[in-house]
């Protein structure tokens, strides 16, 4: 398994964002699908890619990429902040070089967003 990378940074490109707007997995998978389609390429199945998208919120929480953001930052319980893992996956996904990081990341697999496996790599 491979994860949506494109998915994963528009995810967290959402959590960059400040305010106290709730974090919307499967409204961003739903724009995420409509700008595939707008550049031509094929429409994903929704409910799927709904799916995902909320699974990858909780690896991203669960893997210490984000944290819930502090009520004097806008926090309300449903939104986030990106932590220094989550700022370097960003970095990762849309920087210089983001096809060679997804390539690596993607050699692990499933295993690409354990904390310790995704740090190795990040590190290298």
């Amino acid at each position: 398994m491979t994860y949506d990378w494109d998915l994963m940074l528009r995810l967290l490109r959402e959590v960059q964002k400040p305010g106290n707007e709730h974090f919307r997995p499967r409204q961003y998978a739903d724009e995420h699908a409509l700008a595939l389609e707008e550049a031509g390429k094929p429409m994903p199945n929704l409910d799927s890619l709904k799916a995902e998208a909320q699974n990858y919120e909780s690896l991203l929480f669960e893997g210490g990429f984000m944290v819930s953001r502090p009520e004097e930052q806008g926090g309300n319980g449903e939104n986030f902040i990106l932590t220094e893992r989550g700022q370097r996956l960003l970095g990762m996904l849309e920087g210089t070089g983001s096809a060679d990081w997804r390539r690596q990341l993607d050699d692990k697999g499933e295993a690409a967003l354990v904390p310790e496996v995704f740090d190795g790599v990040a590190m290298a």
